[in-house]
């Protein structure tokens, strides 16, 4: 019973350590990754408040010339599992991608929700690459462009992010927070300066997206009622969701969109939604609903669609017109984005800018790598081994020691039956 025991030990050992010198390879070979805790955090819900937006970057272990479409799902499903992509969607629109891919890779890309491809991916097709390059087609966002720059310290300069910013259209800078375990400082000069610009949307790669998306289709609800004993009027207006506009576009966020309304001339006296007065945000560089009225009586709006507002203006028998959108939100001449490439570390990469109320960020995200996870394995090969060749050992001494002891258990059981047989025999002689 002893010896079969130690038969099945050693069998068990011997399979354990064949099974390990076939999935070892496997395992050592697969990265594991490190979950960046912030993410579930008041810190970024804060972020989010402030108009901030969470993006993909990608995963360790995974391979973007191999399989960018699984790359794509994997970095969506560990963001969407921690925190909400903004303040106005759930699900993540901008992902990072490299200039080695094809078109056809970055359609398995899009396909997995993501319409923001960036920066300078290297195809024919571009958006924003100057400020003339005004995107026209869903693919032209597959490579969105890199502009104004890196707001690195001794990188950066606010002569070249000024000048982009003078000449319009969407500026995307760069930034990425720290090398390894180096921390990388920002350009103080560049974030004063945006902090003092006056006419630029501080927007995310997400925002600006789904303003381009949402402003290709639209149906408006519009009307006046006078109020003579008041001398006043209210007009209605609603940008209506339709199932002919979300269907083309059914990944975009409802963000605020501003239009440009003609009311004669007549002061406004007072703007309203739903949920009570909107804010006047003249002068105001971060999205949000509201609404002014400048020098000439056109009334600037800015509101999501499906919100129902009221404007209340002085006078009767006025005309009115909804003249269009504006180009960008709030009517600025120029958008800035600040893409944050490879935040593995939220907090290390945002805590500096916690003062700076302004400027809003695209965290392209990626958890850390942690090869660290797999170097037990080797240890565990080698122990295991080790004690199968000191069992077999035991083993073999033990199964050297059998045939002796057999041959003893042999001469003892001769002995006893002859001694039986010769008692049995006088027994006999007796009778």
């Amino acid at each position: 019973m002893a010896e079969s025991r130690g038969g099945r030990f050693v069998a068990s050992l011997l399979c354990s350590t064949l099974l390990f010198v076939v999935v070892q390879p496997a395992v050592l070979g697969e990265v594991t990754w490190d979950d960046d805790g912030w993410l579930r955090t008041t810190f970024a819900q804060e972020r989010l408040d402030l108009g901030d937006e969470f993006g993909c970057y990608g995963m360790p272990g995974l391979s973007w010339n191999n399989d960018p479409g699984a790359m794509a799902n994997a970095c969506k499903g560990y963001l969407e599992a921690r925190v909400n992509a903004s303040q106005w969607g759930v699900s993540p629109l901008s992902i990072y991608s490299p200039d080695s891919l094809p078109s056809t890779d970055h359609e398995r890309i899009a396909s997995q929700g993501f319409p923001i491809h960036g920066d300078l991916t290297g195809l024919d097709s571009t958006a924003w690459h100057d400020s003339e390059d005004e995107p026209v087609d869903v693919w032209d966002w597959y490579n969105i462009g890199r502009r104004g720059g890196s707001l690195e310290k001794g990188i950066g300069s606010v002569d070249v992010v000024e000048s982009e910013l003078l000449a319009g259209g969407l500026v995307n800078m760069y930034w990425i927070g720290r090398v390894n375990d180096a921390t990388v400082r920002h350009d103080g000069e560049i974030i004063d300066m945006l902090n003092q610009y006056p006419d630029v949307w501080f927007t995310t790669w997400g925002e600006a997206w789904s303003s381009w998306a949402v402003k290709r289709c639209y149906s408006l609800d519009v009307s006046l009622e006078e109020n003579l004993s008041a001398g006043t009027s209210t007009l209605r207006f609603e940008s209506l969701i339709t199932q002919q506009c979300t269907a083309a576009h059914p990944e975009a966020w409802n963000v605020p969109i501003t239009w440009d309304i003609e009311v004669e001339g007549a002061e406004v006296l007072n703007v309203s939604g739903d949920d009570g007065g909107l804010p006047s945000i003249e002068g105001d560089r971060n999205t949000k609903e509201g609404w002014f009225q400048d020098g000439s009586g056109s009334v600037f709006l800015s509101v999501v669609n499906g919100h129902k507002i009221e404007i209340l203006v002085n006078g009767t028998n006025i005309s009115h017109d909804v003249l269009g959108q504006t180009k960008f939100w709030n009517n600025h001449s120029s958008a800035l984005t600040i893409a944050g490439h490879e935040t593995s570390d939220l907090f290390k990469w945002a805590k500096r800018f916690v003062e700076d109320d302004s400027i809003r960020f695209t965290w392209l995200v990626t958890p850390r790598a942690a090869d660290s996870h797999a170097t037990w394995i080797p240890f565990a090969v080698v122990s295991i081994g080790l004690t199968t060749v000191v069992a077999m050992l035991y083993l073999l001494k033990r199964e050297e020691s059998i045939p002796v002891a057999s041959r003893i258990g042999e001469v003892n059981s001769i002995q006893k039956q002859g001694f039986e047989s010769h008692q049995q025999r006088s027994l006999d002689a007796e009778e």
